[in-house]
């Protein structure tokens, strides 16, 4: 490595919610691991593979739902770190996380190191709501929407739609605590809208989006971290391939794609609203009127960020940490052509792709190398104790795909 990382401060894993089979936690562990950091994590079991990890010190388990109340969670946190017994990075891997931090930065500045942001932007940018106000706000395209707020709204919106349309849960936490959708959720017709909507109670917190046809588009992605002027420290740009569930869930298989546009973009817009810190964002390429529109801003990791890393070894969780440490963050040209693929789940995406429509013309016709999410010839037991976990609800994902295609389901949903 052309740089030497700080290994006197740690590395804290953050994660609120039941979901053990995260590669991205994995991914961020080996990392820092690589570069002799001790690295920590919140995990929900002792056997889960970021516990199995060679490079984790140790593993806190504390098993949550991410429907805690925001105080406990922060004294959680705080009790970790008084256990680690000096300050900590902190690397959140799902969207309540990061809110937590963000909105509890006095709580936890004495014990932890993360980047400074305006405390009620995480938040808006979890929220599909939020984001789609900064967008309109700022010109950054993206789907049209509508946010109904009673039952008979939703009948309005459906006399005049145009199906299919995407359902999402509208807020970081609330999709923990009384989700409407278990993700995002295709919808073809009316009477299936309404249908659904009949469960989703007296306030429905829903966003209704317009759909972009995966036949008319192609999926991309940027990856980044930003310092504290919102000058971007690393950014990558990338195409998705394949995702788990089909079109709507966790990238499956990608390439690094260069796509000075698309990182223009991104960086503007981050400036624009001053965001601080690790940014993962989904935008989808609409072929019909050849514009780039965010579907998704994540303000943390992306469980996919190891597909990215620059001819200097850096990556975004890297950048973050010299960063904070007080380090400069070497440059260099991302790894173009480079491939990440998650074993669990790119099968099946392979096999439910194969009548989709969907293409990526601007995927490189063979990959100059690959980063596999889950086997590593240093660190082989976090494959191994995936493998073990992974049997009863891989095929239950298989034994839901053959159902798809047999029954020609009318809604598609994706845990994302």
């Amino acid at each position: 490595m052309p740089f030497e990382a700080d290994r006197d401060v740690p590395g804290l894993i953050v994660k609120f919610g039941d979901y053990p089979l995260h590669h991205g936690g994995v991914g961020a562990i080996r990392s820092l691991g690589r570069l002799g950091i001790p690295m920590y994590a919140i995990t929900e079991d002792p056997y889960t593979p970021a516990a199995a990890s060679r490079y984790l010190k140790r593993a806190f388990v504390w098993p949550t739902t991410g429907a805690e109340e925001p105080g406990l969670l922060v004294e959680g946190l705080l009790r970790i770190g008084r256990r680690i017994g000096r300050p900590a990075v902190l690397i959140p891997t799902d969207e309540e996380a990061a809110v937590l931090i963000a909105e509890h930065q006095g709580d936890l500045a004495g014990s932890f190191l993360f980047p400074p942001v305006d405390p009620a932007l995480p938040r808006r940018l979890a929220s599909k709501q939020g984001l789609h106000e900064l967008c309109v706000e700022h010109g950054i395209a993206s789907p049209s929407a509508a946010f109904p707020e009673s039952y008979d709204e939703i009948v309005a919106f459906a006399d005049t739609a145009r199906f299919p349309v995407v359902a999402k849960n509208r807020e970081a936490f609330v999709r923990r605590r009384r989700p409407a959708v278990n993700g995002t959720t295709r919808i073809a017709t009316r009477e299936g809208l309404l249908t659904l909507a009949r469960d989703w109670g007296e306030q429905p917190g829903v966003i209704l989006q317009e759909y972009l046809p995966r036949e008319e588009a192609e999926d991309w992605i940027v990856h980044a971290a930003f310092d504290a002027d919102s000058v971007p420290l690393a950014l990558f740009t990338g195409v998705k391939v394949r995702s788990w569930p089909p079109h709507a869930g966790m990238t499956a298989n990608a390439y690094v794609v260069d796509n000075p546009e698309l990182a223009d973009l991104a960086a503007r817009f981050i400036k624009q609203i001053g965001f601080s810190g690790i940014v993962d964002l989904d935008l989808r390429f609409d072929r019909r009127d050849g514009q780039y529109k965010l579907l998704d801003f994540n303000p943390r990791m992306g469980a996919q960020f190891r597909l990215f890393e620059n001819e200097s070894g850096v990556d975004v969780v890297r950048a973050m940490h010299l960063n904070l440490t007080g380090r400069p963050v070497p440059e260099g040209e991302q790894r173009a052509g480079h491939r990440y693929i998650v074993e669990n789940i790119d099968l099946p995406a392979l096999l439910a792709y194969r009548r989709s429509g969907y293409t990526t013309p601007h995927a490189p016709a063979k990959a100059s190398g690959t980063e596999l999410a889950w086997l590593a010839g240093d660190d082989p037991l976090p494959f191994l104790t995936m493998l073990a976990r992974f049997v009863r609800p891989g095929a239950k994902h298989l034994y839901q795909l053959w159902r798809t295609n047999r029954r020609g389901s009318s809604t598609t949903t994706a845990t994302k």
